[in-house]
């Protein structure tokens, strides 16, 4: 069983519980005998483009942000090992001030929410409507990330499905692009966990603790992870990871639960194909 997690978040983003500090989440990393963890909150921007609030940390916030995962890190060297990151998106022209997120830190996971439409605009997943040629070109701009070798992992592929109600042929193709480049340039697939946390134990954003066998029944509401898109991964010579995607109290522990959900999801002949990470 995977005991590492390079995606976890802080109140910092201003969408993570606001009443949890770094060290609480180490603690339960710790609790579940977790080895290794990465922090990598919602990437600040230097040229302020996504201007949602509660979305990201400011970009002053970085320093604060890598102290308090360095002063962890020293804290509880003996107990986990602890490295710093950013979620990033990529977008044209924002290459240098991407590069220089990297050089800061030890992860970087490439969550892409959103592209620019036709009028230079932000076309985000979960608010607007993807076009088919919208879709494509979400999947270049993870295409160009990985050609640049921007990000360690990428984080919820599948995610374009929260604007897709079947998975056709675009869908099926944007699939294929994805696990192409990533068979390519040999960067990892996240099986993201939290729109599972987000419709289950989670549901209506208020813990629960009804049982396994009722979770499951609360599963046709997860968009993903998507058992077509990693059954195309299967044919592809790719890495897969879970991703805790951490926002919340409780969350880090319902790990072993979460990722029985997935499976179920996915389905257990193809988590067998699939090629799991050790570290």
């Amino acid at each position: 069983m995977q005991n590492f997690n390079y995606h976890s978040h802080t109140y910092r983003c201003g969408h993570a519980d606001l009443d949890v500090t770094d060290e609480d989440y180490i603690k339960d990393y710790i609790k579940i005998g977790f080895e290794k963890i990465a922090f990598t909150d919602h990437c600040p921007e230097k040229n302020e483009i996504d201007v949602r609030s509660n979305i990201r940390m400011k970009y002053e916030e970085r320093k604060e942000y890598l102290d308090s995962i360095k002063t962890l890190k020293e804290k509880y060297a003996n107990k986990i090992k602890i490295e710093t990151g950013y979620e990033i998106e990529y977008l044209p022209n924002e290459e240098e001030n991407l590069i220089e997120l990297k050089k800061e830190t030890n992860k970087i996971i490439l969550g892409q929410h959103f592209i620019y439409d036709n009028n230079n605009e932000l076309k985000i997943f979960g608010t607007d409507d993807y076009t088919d040629d919208e879709l494509i070109k979400y999947a270049k701009y993870i295409e160009k990330a990985m050609e640049l070798n921007l990000p360690d992992i990428i984080a919820h592929p599948d995610m374009y499905m929260m604007n897709r109600k079947n998975f056709g042929e675009i869908e099926s193709k944007i699939a294929n692009m994805i696990c192409k480049s990533a068979e390519k340039y040999n960067i990892p697939l996240e099986i993201n966990l939290n729109n599972i946390f987000a419709n289950t134990y989670f549901e209506n954003k208020k813990l629960n603790n009804e049982s396994l066998e009722i979770q499951k029944e609360k599963l046709k509401n997860v968009f993903y992870p998507c058992e077509k898109f990693w059954s195309i991964a299967t044919k592809y010579d790719i890495k897969v990871l879970y991703g805790i995607d951490t926002h919340h109290r409780g969350q880090i522990l319902l790990w072993h639960e979460l990722i029985e959900l997935a499976n179920e999801i996915i389905g257990k002949e193809t988590i067998k194909k699939l090629n799991f990470i050790e570290g």
